[in-house]
């Protein structure tokens, strides 16, 4: 049955809704496929429905393909199997907790590694009941802070999430490759120009770990990727390898030296070309600084403790590296209250001394002390001497300070060599659709899931876990497809295969209109047939390049003379063929391929 416009639970906006920041969100609710219900909560409109549900089918195939089996666990969930995990503590904020009318905790889930577990320690007893792939296609909670990007990052979002249960290693290698051979084959066929990276497993803990991400400028995940090897890798999970020892022979003993008003990088470098400078003729600069930088950890069970992190100072710190890095702690800067509790800590000539769990200098702070890995062993440093408009010069790694271990926290940029060696490193954004994980046995072990071997002993099943946004696929696409004038579905996802527009006033305009929805709907075709009688036709035109099925009909003024129009939404092109024949030059346009996005 066609969808008619003049029928279709659709309203259509000519204005941007003012909570709305990307491109592609935008679309999404001015074309009436979604609506904001609350931050980060959205419902689905008839049309968004139709494209979520191509989606899901996709994911389906594939997910099938390999053998997976379909079942659905509630999102109202107990408390007991995540207090065995620990993530009752560890999701922090990010998890919604309810109680019930008798006061027991429970939760709406995050995801669900817990009750897939549970279910096969339940149904499987022996080695013989494996390998096993189950997964699902289900709603999740995550009370994000700061919900945004519609769809992208929201409070409730529907997502596939799959689990592989196996007795040995072998076999969670076996089942981690034909999920990513699946992932492969749904990236594909969803269109998405996407890449696929080492990533950081996480608070979800495992070994191997990649994400799949949809390179697009309005991402939030940045990754680095190397041309000459093919490395590729999300930010938080690149590890700059140790710098090379330097002979520190020849560097002339440690010296401090005033420096008045130089409390950043910048007036620092400036204080020291001014006043002292290099032997060699070569001007100082930020990446002959060492700068101290102290943060606030808080755990998820509220303990919190500072943390020291020494790095170039032409470097910053990267939010998201560093959030790997202490997950499942969250820091925050060092504010003024921080620093009154540490008098022994010099805000702007902060320096290595007092610093450390065994600090080199008398008055130490105690605070655990992590350097960045370029900071190489024997390499000489200008840095804070722990005293308001003094530095010291020649502070030197492994001679004059030392550390309590390292960090991988300091930003990438451009032109970095590749952790490889094989070459340097480009940067890009991407948005994450897609993770895999090779779980092994935490959950199993936590959650006590054994099966007899072939020898009768009990074993620990080994796990993986593989996700996909469902409904962050449709807004990527989206962000991936529109133009300026609206969405621009691939056919794949389209709502319908072709919208039908009939124009002008003529009685004969729209008895042709029907007739033709009539014969594509034979040929199995979905339509979206335009017969509002009282529109003009620039707002169905504007209407239906705004709704961005790929194929556009518009039957009008040259009826008259024995042709339509055909219109490809993604390309421009147009054509005029004639009536005889018109169904069947329409169904060939729609099952040719897709054009590239």
């Amino acid at each position: 049955m066609a969808m008619r416009l003049s029928t279709l639970f659709l309203r259509t906006l000519r204005e941007d809704p003012a909570d709305a920041e990307l491109p592609g969100h935008k679309l999404l609710v001015r074309a009436g496929y979604i609506r904001r219900a609350a931050p980060g909560v959205y419902s689905w409109l008839p049309l968004g429905l139709k494209v979520l549900r191509k989606v899901e089918q996709i994911v389906r195939e594939e997910m099938d393909a390999i053998g997976g089996q379909e079942l659905s666990f509630p999102g109202l969930l107990p408390r007991e199997p995540y207090e065995a995990t620990n993530r009752w503590t560890e999701y922090g904020d990010n998890l919604f907790r309810l109680k019930d009318r008798k006061g027991v905790d429970m939760l709406l889930g995050p995801t669900h590694e817990e009750m897939f577990t549970l279910a096969v320690k339940d149904l499987c007893s022996s080695y013989k009941d494996l390998p096993l792939t189950l997964y699902q296609v289900q709603t999740k909670y995550r009370d994000e802070a700061r919900p945004r990007a519609g769809l992208l990052r929201g409070r409730e979002f529907i997502m596939k999430d799959s689990y592989s249960f196996d007795v040995a290693d072998e076999g969670l290698e076996a089942a981690y490759q034909r999920h990513r051979g699946a992932y492969v084959k749904m990236f594909d066929r969803l269109g998405l120009d996407y890449v696929i990276v080492h990533a950081d497993s996480g608070a979800m803990g495992g070994s191997a770990s990649e994400e799949f991400l949809a390179v697009s400028p309005v991402g939030e995940d940045t990754f680095v990727r190397c041309e000459a090897s093919g490395y590729a890798a999300n930010v938080e999970a690149v590890v700059v390898p140790l710098a090379d020892p330097v002979d520190c022979a020849a560097t002339p003993a440690a010296h401090v030296e005033d420096t008045p008003d130089s409390p950043t990088i910048a007036t620092l470098v400036d204080q020291a070309n001014a006043l002292y400078p290099r032997a060699d003729g070569r001007a100082w600069t930020g990446a002959d600084t060492l700068k101290n930088v102290v943060v606030v950890l808080t755990y998820p069970d509220g303990r919190t403790e500072p943390l020291a992190i020494g790095l170039p100072g032409d470097r910053e710190l990267d939010a998201k590296r560093l959030g790997a890095q202490v997950a499942p702690a969250q820091w925050e800067p060092f504010e003024e209250k921080d620093f009154a509790a540490f008098p022994m800590l010099a805000k702007g000539y902060l320096g290595p001394g007092v610093l450390g769990e065994h600090p080199t200098a008398p008055g130490g702070s105690g605070i655990r002390y992590l350097l960045d890995p370029s900071v190489a062993d024997g390499s000489a440093w200008i840095t804070g001497a722990d005293e308001p408009g003094k530095h010291v010069f020649d502070l030197v790694h492994g001679r004059d300070f030392s550390a309590d271990g390292i960090v991988q926290a300091a930003e990438l940029r451009e032109g970095d060599p590749s952790p490889d060696g094989a070459g340097t490193l480009t940067l890009a954004r991407g948005i994450e659709m897609g993770h895999i994980f090779q779980l092994g046995r935490k959950y199993a072990e936590a959650l006590g899931l054994k099966v007899l071997d072939e020898h009768g002993k009990l074993v620990t099943v080994t796990m993986g876990s593989y996700g996909v946004g469902v409904s962050r696929a449709v807004a990527a696409v989206a962000e991936a497809t529109h133009d300026d004038i609206g969405l621009a579905w691939p056919r794949a996802l389209a709502p319908a295969d072709v919208h039908v527009v009939a124009t002008g006033k003529d009685q004969a305009i729209f008895d042709y209109a029907e007739g033709l929805v009539g014969d594509l709907e034979t040929q199995g075709l979905e339509v979206i047939y335009d017969d509002r009688l009282k529109v003009s036709p620039g707002v169905k035109f504007k209407d239906a390049e705004l709704l961005g099925v790929p194929t556009i009909v518009v039957v009008g003024r040259g009826l008259a003379e024995g042709s339509i129009e055909i219109k490809d939404r993604r390309t421009g092109e147009r054509r005029e063929v004639p009536v005889t024949g018109a169904a069947e030059a329409i169904i060939a346009e729609v099952r040719q391929a897709d054009p590239p996005a």
